[in-house]
């Protein structure tokens, strides 16, 4: 009875519009409950393939359906949940499995890791990966790993052109990775935003909105309207500073300039491409 249960609600879960998940948190409850009377909530070795298939499945769907839903708490609760699952041998799933979402959910964890700044979490799950996938060679095989590894390095060279590029259209592996990738686009603009208002009095709008990789003059007055900037004239200008700034503190400026200054290049050559 409690395995049909959870077919059944599986059916459902499957069939829950992206746009409409309104009843997706009580069927995912119903779902694990049943789960517990199959004593399949956890692996254990008593459970039968069909039974850890079935958890998986639940567990997964609970996953993607907690990113539609913009809440990376729960994603990263059910990414936990998986991880025992992840980690049961091949053989243990039997010679027709198809190996699930993992590495689709696993690449949206590595996301949302780099979406939070955690790089020492990112590169502890890609060292994990080494060992797990077999080589290096399947992990560059993987499209679903490959998207946050290749933002990654973008992030550490300080190619910002190059993330926002793989953030648009095609370059995205799935809607969900859509989600997390407005996320970390998010969290670059408000560091650029922040080495700005440090580095100049202002900046011509035409500017920040490339700089920003925003869409449009008015959207940069917007942004800018939200962190207290002035927009006036066609220039942004940036609070100024009350105090004389110390020596050390001219030496940040100037390199939050070059920063600036290298993101702009980065920007100019993307319109030119675009």
């Amino acid at each position: 009875m409690a395995e049909k249960e959870v077919q059944q609600t599986i059916q459902q879960l499957h069939t829950l519009s992206p746009h409409n998940l309104s009843n997706a948190s009580s069927l995912l409850s119903r779902a694990k409950l049943s789960l517990l009377k199959l004593n399949a909530l956890v692996p254990s070795p008593e459970n039968s393939t069909h039974h850890l298939q079935l958890a998986r499945e639940v567990l997964e769907l609970g996953a993607l359906i907690s990113i539609r839903q913009k809440d990376p708490q729960a994603f990263t609760r059910y990414f936990q949940q998986l991880q025992p699952f992840y980690s049961l041998p091949a053989e243990r799933w039997g010679s027709h499995d198809k190996g699930g979402n993992k590495s689709k959910v696993t690449g949206l964890h590595l996301l949302l890791l780099l979406s939070q700044g955690d790089y020492a979490g990112f590169h502890t799950v890609i060292e994990s990966l080494d060992t797990a996938y077999g080589g290096k060679k399947k992990l560059d095989e993987d499209a679903f790993i490959q998207y946050p590894m290749r933002l990654e390095q973008a992030l550490m060279e300080g190619s910002y052109d190059r993330v926002w590029g793989e953030t648009k259209g095609e370059r995205v592996p799935s809607e969900e990775f859509a989600v997390f990738s407005e996320v970390l686009v998010n969290t670059i603009r408000s560091e650029i935003a922040s080495c700005s208002e440090r580095a100049y009095p202002s900046l011509p709008i035409a500017n920040a909105k490339n700089l920003l990789f925003l869409d449009s003059e008015g959207a940069v007055i917007q942004f800018a309207q939200s962190r207290g900037w002035v927009a006036k004239e066609g220039r942004i200008y940036f609070p100024q500073q009350a105090e004389e700034m110390a020596e050390g503190q001219k030496d940040i400026l100037a390199a939050s300039g070059q920063v600036i200054e290298n993101t702009l290049e980065y920007a100019r050559k993307l319109e030119t491409i675009v």
